[in-house]
């Protein structure tokens, strides 16, 4: 079973090794960023399981890292910061996180609330994936079951790989996918390159946009990887 990967973002080093050892002690993988800007390339680089943040960084407030990550990711952020007015957990709440502990912390307390955010993602996860059976985007449609796609009420006619790419960025509609994501869950591992990874999208585009020069649901982030868009009010999972 693979062990949940955290992203550490503390600036204060004994906070951080004191963390990072509790952590470690618990079996868990995690990396680390001291910065906001360093955080953000963490998150989307690593695709982390759950973020633990302080919320004073040397270069950005951690509400702004919040609002920034919630663009396009769901991931648990829990919040550890020497701020204790209940304005700031307030405007760190209604942001996005998830949980929030003020500093001197327990290290148990943190691995309870760290414990319960994994769980309640990985239940919410597994649910999906067993009641889920067709996909809708607009009016783009993917029967898992039937292994079938459909625009506009069309079928059309994907190669396995196509289909494969389709599906994942379908279960992870809203989120951008690193290039290095795309291929380890596609192929195992990087076998392809970057550049036969693009062809590979562009002829998928091809099927289901009706200008591939200007996508509505797959959209790129250069140098990062690609993203399904959600199309208006109509995307949802029917089970």
């Amino acid at each position: 079973m693979n062990k949940p990967l955290i992203l550490v973002v503390e600036d204060d080093k004994p906070i951080r090794k004191l963390i990072t050892t509790t952590l470690e002690t618990q079996g868990y993988k995690y990396h680390t960023a001291e910065t906001g800007e360093d955080s953000i390339i963490e998150a989307v680089s690593r695709q982390p399981d759950l973020m633990i943040l302080d919320l004073g960084l040397p270069d950005m407030d951690g509400v702004d890292i919040i609002k920034k990550v919630r663009t396009w990711s769901n991931l648990p952020i829990i919040i550890v910061s020497a701020r204790s007015e209940d304005r700031d957990k307030i405007e760190a709440l209604d942001a996005g996180a998830d949980d929030y502990l003020t500093k001197p912390f327990s290290v148990e307390e943190l691995l309870a609330r760290l414990r319960v955010s994994l769980r309640r993602v990985r239940y919410d996860s597994e649910k999906l994936l067993k009641d889920a059976s067709v996909f809708t985007n607009a009016s783009l449609k993917i029967d898992y079951a039937a292994g079938c796609v459909w625009l506009d009420e069309e079928e059309i006619h994907l190669t396995p790989i196509e289909y494969k790419l389709l599906c994942l960025l379908a279960k992870n509609v809203g989120k951008v996918l690193t290039h290095n994501h795309i291929l380890h869950e596609i192929w195992g591992s990087p076998t392809y390159d970057i550049p036969a990874l693009r062809v590979f999208m562009a002829t998928l585009r091809k099927k289901i946009e009706k200008m591939p020069s200007q996508p509505t649901y797959i959209q790129t982030h250069i140098g990062v990887g690609y993203r399904m868009l959600q199309v208006g009010d109509d995307s949802k999972v029917i089970s």
